[in-house]
């Protein structure tokens, strides 16, 4: 037996606010609620999923964790455009020019990347 990926743990002042971003970038739906605790995930019920938890402070250094999108269906430079329109924003980690990928954050902070090639593109082997 193996452990399972179940649930990807965001903390947030504003819980709220986090959830809804991330609804919105992944195209998913709020699927639990509790005091200090929000839960987002597919619109089919399956997993992985994502608990955005309330916590009295802001972020103030570099993840050491996070997550990896593709754009679906449309080109990165779409899919860039739509999370910018939605609130994320660009940061520089110390990546260099060179890298393949974009480095953004959501409305709290938590860094995420974009990368290049879309699930199409990687799913084909080109």
């Amino acid at each position: 037996m193996v452990s399972r990926l179940v649930v990807v743990v965001i903390d947030a002042v504003d819980p709220e606010l986090v959830a809804e971003f991330w609804c919105a970038v992944l195209g998913w739906q709020v699927v639990e609620r509790e005091a200090d605790l929000i839960g987002i995930g597919p619109q089919d019920g399956s997993w992985p999923r994502i608990d955005i938890a309330a916590v009295p402070e802001a972020k103030t250094i570099k993840n050491r964790l996070h997550l990896d999108l593709r754009a679906e269906g449309v080109s990165t430079e779409a899919e860039l455009a739509r999370l910018e329109s939605l609130g994320a924003r660009r940061v520089d980690v110390g990546q260099g020019p060179e890298v393949s990928w974009v480095v953004l954050a959501d409305p709290e902070g938590n860094e995420f990347c974009l990368l290049s090639r879309p699930v199409e593109e990687v799913t084909r082997g080109t």
